[in-house]
C-alpha cells in the first residue's frame, strides 16, 4: 500500500511538472520572458556575437557592385593600368616604330577620309596616272636623297605617309609606280605636243585645252597641300600660256618651210 502510494505520488509530482512547462497559462509566459532576458545578459552571447567573422561577398554581393558587369564580370580601374609602369600603350608602341619625317610628313593631309577607288577614278577621268603613281611620284620627289631615293621607307610606311592607301610596298614596287609615273609624263607630253603642233587646234581650241590641264593641276596640287596665291596661279598660267605660243610659232614655221 505503501508503495503503491509512493508511485501514484511520484507520477502526480511528473505529471505536475510536465504541465508547468507545456502549458498555456501565464506560467509558461513568465518562464519563457525569464529565460530569453537571462540570455541576452549572458557574457557568453556577447562575447559569441563580437567574435563572429565578417561575411565574404558572394557572386551576387559582386554582380550588385558598380564597379562589376553583368555577369560579375569586374571593370579594370583607369588608374590600374596607369600603376603599371614600363608597359608602353599600344599605340605609343606603333608611333615609336615609326620614323619621326614620316610623322611629320602631311602632304595628303586633306584626303585623310578619301578612299583609293575616289581618288583613282578622279584621275583616270582626267590623267593618265593612277592614284598609286600620283602618291608615290610626289613621295619620291619629297624623300629624295644625295644618294638616291628612300624607296625602302617609303614602301615600309605607305599607309601612313598617304591616307588613301592601305597596303605596304616593297622597294621594287615603288620604283615601278615611280617609273610608270614617268613613263606616262613624257607621253602625254608628247601627245599634247604633238596635237598643238599639227594645226589640229585651232589658237582659241589649244588656249581652252591650256586652260583645262591647269586646272585640274592647280587642284592636285591644292589637294597635296600646296596653297597657291592668286599671284602665283596667274604667273604660272602665263608661263605655260607663253611657252605654247611659242611652240605654236615655231611649229606654224616649221610647216611653212617643208610647204
Amino acid at each position: 500500500m505503501n508503495e503503491d502510494g509512493s508511485q501514484t505520488e511520484s507520477t502526480e509530482s511528473d505529471d505536475s511538472g510536465s504541465n508547468e512547462v507545456e502549458g498555456d497559462g501565464p506560467e509558461r509566459d513568465e518562464m519563457q520572458e525569464r529565460d530569453a532576458g537571462q540570455r541576452e545578459s549572458s557574457p557568453r552571447s556577447s562575447d559569441s556575437s563580437e567574435s563572429t567573422p565578417v561575411e565574404t561577398p558572394t557572386v551576387d554581393s559582386a554582380v550588385a557592385d558598380p564597379n562589376t558587369l553583368d555577369g560579375g564580370e569586374s571593370v579594370e580601374d583607369p588608374e590600374d593600368e596607369q600603376s603599371m609602369p614600363g608597359v608602353p600603350e599600344p599605340d605609343e608602341a606603333d608611333e615609336s616604330d615609326v620614323p619621326t619625317d614620316v610623322q611629320k610628313y602631311a602632304r595628303f593631309q586633306k584626303m585623310d577620309s578619301a578612299q583609293y577607288d575616289r581618288v583613282n577614278e578622279f584621275l583616270r577621268d582626267r590623267t593618265y596616272i593612277t592614284a598609286r603613281e600620283w602618291a608615290i611620284a610626289r613621295l619620291c620627289s619629297d624623300f629624295r636623297t644625295e644618294t638616291g631615293v628612300e624607296m625602302t621607307k617609303i614602301g615600309e610606311n605607305l599607309p601612313e605617309l598617304v591616307p588613301f592607301m592601305t597596303d605596304t610596298y616593297t622597294p621594287q614596287a615603288v620604283n615601278q609606280a615611280r617609273s610608270s609615273f614617268e613613263d606616262k609624263i613624257r607621253t602625254a607630253g608628247a601627245t599634247f605636243l604633238y596635237g598643238a603642233m599639227c594645226d589640229f587646234f585651232t589658237a582659241e581650241e589649244l588656249d581652252d585645252v591650256m586652260y583645262e590641264s591647269t586646272e585640274v593641276a592647280k587642284f592636285l596640287l591644292e589637294v597635296e597641300g600646296v596653297d597657291l596665291s592668286v599671284e602665283e596661279e596667274l604667273e604660272a598660267e602665263e608661263r605655260i600660256s607663253s611657252v605654247m605660243r611659242d611652240v605654236r610659232d615655231a611649229s606654224q614655221e616649221l610647216r611653212e618651210d617643208e610647204a
